[in-house]
């Protein structure tokens, strides 16, 4: 019965405690046995030593005859679009805020989009047995910020079990069954159910996440099935749901959240956002959603040149379980042969990096992170340009655009001055601040391109880690930015090139050709490193050659006789560097790439 179903999401920002507190729900409705495993939502490794949430898993419980459907979302900005899958299958989410830090930045960015998806909240003050705890306070700023009354309010602590039962009751009291219209009768509508995730079995294929919205998949209809906009016909080796492993099942109903292993080997197959239904009915497909775009580009080239048949096949692998990464093929005369990957953001890219060398063994060097730029040329053609590599010749350039974010940012007050000093030095545009109960929310218009150098790291110093940040795209914005070439020996080294604003172009060549310097080892030959914008010289510097003593077995004599042998050296010298390449060690590489 649709009546006995909730479907719900828990919400919140990163490490406010949302998967211990479904480890908790899990143990309470007996779905999994009590002081079992931590942290069971994340399968991952990474996911279980960072702390964090990267996939979102669903699971089915069963609690005073509800089936309760519970989707695990991410916290961290960077999976926000996993959040928004997680939403469009729920009809409504718990709310977790730690009672030690109170609202964070991504607190009212998963709580805004879950408003906006017009669903159920129940706001859930966490950890209030630690020594830190303040929940008067944060259960205040809920009211004050989020517009809840305080009876709205449930408090208590994932990891002790205290107010996970109050929790319980709740969902199934306040949440309501799927939407009404889920009640639409299955022979007049017909199946339809949404496709809101997708993950790969080396086994079972494609498995599909479902959530079906009318009609029902079963024994009936499940060799009939096909995808509504790709045309892609299904005949599923399982149907079922989790709890949290897979179980197979003879029937998904309506309302419910299940699986279907499709069997097929390619996951571009089944697309995220279709609508799942039959051969020849005549439906209207579910309102689906946008295909995340990545907005961060890096190359990734193997350490070791043998390990790009296994660099192939380990990017190959990862696509099939994450639908925003994307790559193809690229080259370096420095670096050999590798790949150009877009990434959500920076730890999207740490992650995939990190998983590359440890769960496939490829050790890999990338080159610095950049943003999709957009052109018009002075022929009146638009183009998008995301690799320093592609950059057209300035004189053929009209403007330039580039991706822009509005950032948010949470402090306690007395940080202010040292963050506002930070995003002014990051091109950002001051929109407002807002004091909210103890902490200060400053809202800024910022590139993005200058969010992904090294403004988290210096966000948390200023801070002394305690701001918190969220931002969403806004669109692109003009600007005046020159791609910078590095050169050694006359020759280019394109993995070093870079994208620059003009303004800042020399200083950040100049930080790079003396750190080159320090790192090209010392050869026979002198070396010259210089850093170019459309062939005019903005910075340099040079590796002395080593210098032979060829006076050595010289003694007294006549001048000119040493002078003789030191010019012949010179033309040596000079021969050699007209001759010879520069052999940049892999270590320089990676370390320029850490600027």
């Amino acid at each position: 019965m649709i009546s006995q179903i909730r479907n719900f999401s828990i919400i919140a920002h990163i490490d406010h405690g949302k998967t211990t507190l479904t480890d908790r729900l899990l143990e309470a409705t007996g779905t999994v046995a009590m002081g079992g495993t931590v942290r069971l939502m994340d399968s991952n490794p990474i996911e279980v030593e960072r702390g964090i949430t990267i996939k979102l898993a669903p699971v089915r419980m069963l609690y005073q005859d509800k089936i309760l459907n519970l989707i695990d979302t991410p916290g961290h900005v960077d999976f926000s679009y996993e959040v928004s899958r997680a939403l469009h299958a729920c009809e409504g989410a718990v709310l977790v805020v730690d009672a030690t830090k109170g609202i964070q930045a991504q607190t009212i960015a998963n709580f805004d989009k879950a408003k906006d998806a017009g669903l159920t909240i129940i706001p859930f003050v966490n950890k209030i047995d630690m020594q830190a705890a303040e929940p008067e306070r944060v259960a205040l700023e809920i009211i004050e910020i989020l517009g809840f009354k305080q009876e709205d309010i449930i408090f208590g602590s994932a990891k002790s079990g205290i107010g996970v039962t109050e929790l319980l009751d709740a969902i199934i009291t306040r949440i309501p069954c799927p939407r009404s219209e889920a009640k639409i009768p299955s022979e007049v509508e017909g199946l339809r159910a949404l496709v809101f995730n997708s993950t790969f079995d080396t086994h079972k294929g494609v498995i599909a996440f479902v959530k079906v919205i009318s009609g029902e998949i079963n024994k009936k209809n499940r060799d009939n099935l096909m995808l509504f906009a790709s045309k892609e016909k299904l005949s599923p080796l399982e149907i079922g749901f989790f709890s949290p492993d897979m179980r197979a099942s003879d029937h998904i109903e309506v309302g419910e959240v299940g699986y279907i292993a499709t069997g097929h080997k390619d996951i571009r197959s089944v697309t995220i956002g279709d609508t799942l239904t039959t051969f020849g009915a005549i439906i209207t497909p579910v309102e689906g959603y946008q295909r995340p775009q990545p907005m961060v580009f890096m190359d990734i080239y193997p350490i070791d040149a043998v390990d790009y048949r296994n660099l192939v096949d380990a990017l190959g692998k990862l696509a099939l379980n994450d639908a925003s990464l994307t790559y193809h093929a690229a080259s370096s005369p420095a670096l050999g042969h590798g790949f150009r990957v877009g990434f959500l953001g920076i730890l999207h890219a740490e992650i995939v990096t990190e998983r590359l060398s440890r769960e496939f063994e490829v050790q890999v060097v990338n080159t610095a992170p950049s943003v999709p730029y957009k052109m018009t040329l002075r022929n009146s053609e638009k183009i998008e340009i995301s690799s320093p590599a592609d950059w057209p010749a300035p004189e053929s350039i009209l403007n330039i655009e580039e991706p822009m974010v509005t950032l948010t940012i949470y402090t306690p007050e007395q940080y202010v001055g040292g963050i506002m000093e930070l995003t002014q030095g990051k091109r950002a545009e001051f929109i407002d601040m807002q004091y909210v109960s103890s902490r200060v929310r400053l809202n800024y218009l910022m590139p993005l391109s200058e969010l992904i150098t090294n403004f988290y790291d210096r966000l948390k110093s200023v801070s002394s880690g305690y701001a918190s940040v969220q931002y969403d795209h806004a669109g692109y914005g003009p600007v005046d930015a020159a791609k910078v070439d590095v050169l050694l020996n006359g020759d280019p080294a394109e993995a070093l090139s870079f994208v620059s604003p003009r303004f800042s172009a020399e200083s950040r060549a100049r930080v790079i050709v003396d750190k080159l310097a320090e790192l090209i080892p010392r050869s026979l030959i002198e070396v010259a490193i210089q850093a170019t914008i459309g062939g005019k010289i903005i910075a340099r510097s040079t590796v002395k050659a080593f210098r032979k003593d060829v006076e050595a077995k010289l003694h007294g004599g006549d001048i000119s006789r040493n002078k003789k042998l030191l010019n012949k050296q010179k033309r040596g010298k000079k021969k050699m560097k007209q001759m010879g390449s520069v052999s940049v060690p892999q270590e320089a590489f990676t370390e320029i790439l850490k600027i």
